[in-house]
């Protein structure tokens, strides 16, 4: 039974996100993919590597390999040669490989994220994304390195356990606002709440912010 306090809570926090969603709420990720294919490979490669890495050899891997059907033909040694310089490249080129021959058709990538976590190297966090930037009914809430950082940061989280504080965004965000929650605190941290002398006088959370208010009440006590 939801308490009184509870339903306070869940209340707040549903008004305070709304300058967080009008500013990042539908806004791209930063892979630059072309397609649902691009997007599962892209998101597997930029796991522990940048977003901008992956974006800069995705023209190149993508002329070679356009879609799954031409990615399950590919060798080991094919991919390392076009990976070579990615993080982990090495189980990276494995599970794609994978993926590419069970899955063997772009329009055969699974939809939901029970099916998309089956898959080598698809995380949560993973599936998540690929089912936001789908257009997909959200089945969770993404949580990357940077909500873990700014979710317990501005207080609508605790911990730095990625499943945990997505279970607890779960409890606390509307289901209609998933698959704008996550990508809107990580853009967020991205551009304003950085892990060191974050943007405080620019961030539209900053009058609900733990954060904000401990650096406050820190200068008035001085």
């Amino acid at each position: 039974m939801t308490t009184q306090t509870e339903l306070q809570f869940f209340g707040f926090w549903a008004e305070s996100l709304e300058p967080l969603f009008k500013q990042y709420g539908t806004r791209k990720h930063p892979l630059d993919y072309q397609n649902r294919y691009q997007l599962v490979v892209m998101v597997i490669l930029s796991a522990q590597d940048s977003d901008k890495h992956i974006n800069e050899l995705a023209e190149s891997f993508f002329a070679t390999y356009p879609t799954m059907e031409s990615l399950s033909r590919a060798t080991v040694e094919d991919l390392h040669q076009k990976l070579g310089s990615v993080r982990n490249f090495g189980n990276k080129s494995k599970w794609l490989m994978a993926i590419a021959q069970e899955v063997k058709n772009d329009a055969h990538i699974p939809t939901t994220l029970e099916e998309l976590t089956k898959l080598p190297g698809i995380g949560r966090k993973s599936a998540n994304v690929i089912i936001r930037e789908s257009g997909g009914k959200a089945e969770g809430i993404i949580v990357d390195l940077h909500v873990v950082r700014v979710a317990p940061r501005i207080g609508i989280a605790s911990g730095t356990n990625p499943e945990k504080i997505e279970k607890q965004l779960m409890q606390t965000v509307s289901q209609e606002r998933w698959n704008e929650a996550g990508m809107a605190i990580s853009f967020l941290g991205r551009e304003i709440c950085r892990p060191s002398n974050p943007k405080c006088n620019l961030c539209v959370m900053r009058e609900v912010c733990a954060y904000y208010k401990d650096i406050e009440a820190n200068i008035k006590q001085k």
